[in-house]
């Protein structure tokens, strides 16, 4: 056998079973696999009464371009038009280090509505979502360790049961649930938003009331057949794709300044209410819960540093990105974090 060559010699060798054969060796997940794998099952609480409701479809998720155009400012008109699509979707954003993965996904309605009259506003558009920070333990899709969620102007962190992650510079609010779907094999992450202003945190802390949508991720969008659907699947968009929403950051149709969604107060925004906002949706790199170290944004534009803030993780998190497409801007977004006036979502 002395002049056998190696993989001749591995093959007579395996077969008298002296050695191990290894299988096929799995690529690699896509980043919008991981993004599907970990996104949540998402329960969203439905008002069906008053005008601005729309019977309820004033509180379905759906794309930013719904009405086929990319005009935030009529976005709250559209809603209402017969024949416009609110099909199921919401956004997402991978930031990758050698430590850990941060998805960041939001969840887009037309209106934030309100159906009384009294100290408080509406306005047209609404961004809020959810952090989720992964770690990289070696198996393909990693153990999710926490939860950052944004509810209007505030964030709420929260651990899944037996996660190695505990509070840090500010407390956990809660346990982070998991539920399996019936649409794939995986255990998921429980979110919920709450009607008309849609504040989200991690269920059952906002939980439907009544009539409600419970919305599943998937590769296909599907529409809610009305106010009280309980299986509807959403597809996800990355945030980062070909002319999607980062592309679209400087136009000025859609967004009125870096991370924040263009509206007026046109058409019945307003009506029969306190005021109508304008101009007060965020977008991730938005973002923001002004009590807190992280900066403006910084919740998708930084997610190592907003986890090494809000949490205590054994052996810390690294904060150099391997994937961040937000990094290229870091610049214009810190610049617009420090001068950006605060908006209410």
């Amino acid at each position: 056998m002395r002049n056998m060559g190696r993989a001749a010699l591995a093959i007579v060798l395996a077969a008298a079973g002296l050695v191990a054969v290894a299988g096929p060796v799995r690529a690699a997940v896509s980043r919008a696999e991981l993004a599907l794998r970990w996104a949540p099952i998402h329960h969203q609480d439905v008002d069906a009464t008053g005008s601005h409701a729309l019977g309820g479809r004033a509180d379905f998720i759906t794309r930013v371009d719904f009405d086929g155009d990319l005009n935030g400012r009529n976005n709250w008109d559209r809603t209402g038009e017969a024949g416009v699509s609110l099909a199921a979707h919401a956004y997402y954003s991978v930031a990758e280090t050698s430590t850990h993965w941060y998805v960041t996904y939001l969840f887009f309605h037309p209106r934030d509505w309100i159906d009384h009259p009294f100290f408080e506003t509406e306005h047209e558009n609404d961004g809020e979502g959810v952090l989720l920070a992964i770690e990289r333990d070696g198996s393909a899709y990693g153990v999710l360790r926490a939860a950052v969620t944004v509810a209007h102007s505030s964030f709420f962190s929260y651990t899944p049961a037996g996660s190695t992650w505990s509070g840090g510079r500010e407390t956990v609010d809660g346990t982070l649930t998991t539920q399996s779907s019936p649409h794939d094999e995986f255990q998921h992450p429980v979110t919920a938003q709450e009607a008309r202003g849609h504040g989200l945190k991690a269920h059952p802390q906002y939980a439907i009331n009544g009539d409600g949508i419970v919305y599943y991720p998937s590769t296909v969008a599907e529409t809610p057949s009305g106010s009280d659907d309980r299986d509807v699947r959403y597809r996800l968009i990355d945030v980062f794709a070909e002319g999607g929403l980062w592309a679209q950051r400087d136009t000025g149709s859609l967004f009125a300044s870096l991370g924040t969604f263009a509206g007026d107060d046109s058409g019945d925004c307003g009506a029969g209410t306190f005021d109508c906002g304008i101009n007060s949706a965020n977008a991730p790199w938005g973002w923001d819960d002004g009590d807190d170290a992280p900066a403006r944004g910084e919740i998708a534009t930084d997610p190592a540093k907003l986890s090494a803030e809000y949490f205590s993780i054994p052996g810390g998190v690294s904060r150099g990105y391997a994937y961040n497409p937000y990094a290229g801007e870091a610049a214009a977004l810190r610049e617009a974090a420090r001068t950006a006036p605060r908006t209410v979502d």
